[in-house]
């Protein structure tokens, strides 16, 4: 399956929802796992996440492997593809100001900033249902 892009629309409502469940498959390709509630911001029409624990973060490895899964925002859930984000790319000081902007005021934004949730990384596109 080829992962689309996200309307303008729901690029608007995502910037500001804040109830963003994520789903990977397991190792079957098919079986989302547990929902794991994680921040996201949008950036250049694209919907990033990070994982908090960085690359050890078991949604992420499943994100990593699987490449897909389900994701619930802004009260509606969709099929989704996870794609790696080059994190030397000039892309990580517009991603960091996103969520600085966003969750400004939580004690849990500056550590979104650092090395281990930077590495960890994911742009996430809807997949045709």
């Amino acid at each position: 399956m080829t992962a689309q892009k996200w309307t303008t629309q729901r690029l608007e409502t995502f910037a500001t929802a804040d109830d963003l469940c994520i789903s990977p498959f397991y190792s079957d390709g098919q079986t989302c796992g547990t929902p794991t509630w994680i921040w996201s911001v949008v950036v250049a029409e694209r919907l990033y996440v990070r994982a908090w624990n960085g690359q050890r973060s078991s949604w992420y490895q499943s994100a990593i492997q699987q490449r897909g899964g389900r994701m619930h925002l802004a009260g509606c859930n969709f099929q989704v593809a996870f794609i790696p984000v080059d994190t030397t790319a000039a892309l990580m000081t517009p991603i960091d100001h996103a969520y600085q902007q966003k969750y400004a005021g939580s004690a849990y934004v500056l550590p979104m900033l650092q090395a281990g949730p930077r590495s960890a990384t994911l742009e996430v596109r809807p997949l045709p249902s």
